[in-house]
């Protein structure tokens, strides 16, 4: 995906509720977004087939397939930012959320000033350029791992790993502190910044999501070490090639 901007960027709206969907799309439009509105997964497909999108803002109460399976489906197919946008405010639905791969999770009613701003968020994120120190085109190994940063990739011998925004946020963090501590709060500012903070527990939840796509045993991990009341340590040598 080539560097986004804000007038460039393909938003498609998946929400049933005609006014929640209207004043969003109205909201994004004024900004500058190209935006679409679909009212149900099937209508989301149509739309994605006739042309792609940057960034999905998904309801989870939809008719037929709800949000929840959609976001599963659009994070196997990689390379597009989810923010879900949902009645749903619950912990538990935030824990699933994010666990599935949605880039964030924002709870109706909204201030649509912060709703644009977790917008341009993901939209930073999503971009192929690596925003934290050092060259975006790098490539490392650790373990029996292959990263990528260049081309936001992860592979394990010839296999490639599946990495979401989030995933790869992460991992490219870690693997630029090599065997060094970082805090939670560390990890929050330099990954989404402000954007954890609706949901505590959220920083935990990714790492135990990238933990199972890289560590030998996710239930005793190696590579990345809880390091008790003080933060994280991503603990083995990495290696520039």
């Amino acid at each position: 995906m080539s560097e986004i901007s804000t007038l460039s960027a393909r938003i498609l709206i998946v929400e049933d509720d005609r006014e929640v969907g209207d004043l969003v799309g109205g909201l994004l439009a004024r900004e500058g977004f190209d935006t679409r509105l679909a009212r149900s997964g099937v209508e989301m497909d149509q739309a994605l087939a006739k042309q792609p999108a940057d960034l999905i803002i998904l309801d989870l109460m939809l008719p037929g397939e709800d949000g929840f399976s959609i976001c599963r489906r659009l994070r196997a197919r990689g390379g597009i930012g989810i923010l879900m946008l949902t009645a749903k405010g619950e912990d538990i639905d935030r824990i699933i959320g994010l666990e599935l791969g949605a880039d964030d999770y924002m709870a109706k009613p909204f201030n649509p000033r912060e709703l644009l701003a977790r917008i341009h968020s993901i939209l930073r994120r999503i971009a192929p350029a690596v925003q934290s120190p050092g060259p975006s085109g790098s490539r490392v190994r650790f373990a029996n791992l292959l990263f990528d940063l260049g081309a936001r990739r992860l592979f394990r011998d010839d296999a490639e790993i599946e990495l979401s925004t989030g995933d790869f946020d992460l991992l490219a963090v870690l693997v630029r502190h090599p065997q060094r501590l970082l805090t939670r709060d560390q990890l929050m500012e330099q990954t989404r910044g402000r954007s954890w903070e609706v949901f505590d527990r959220s920083i935990d939840v990714a790492l135990s999501r990238l933990r199972r796509k890289i560590e030998p045993e996710p239930s005793q991990p190696s590579i990345i070490k809880t390091v008790r009341n003080a933060g994280y340590m991503f603990a083995v040598p990495v290696e520039k090639v």
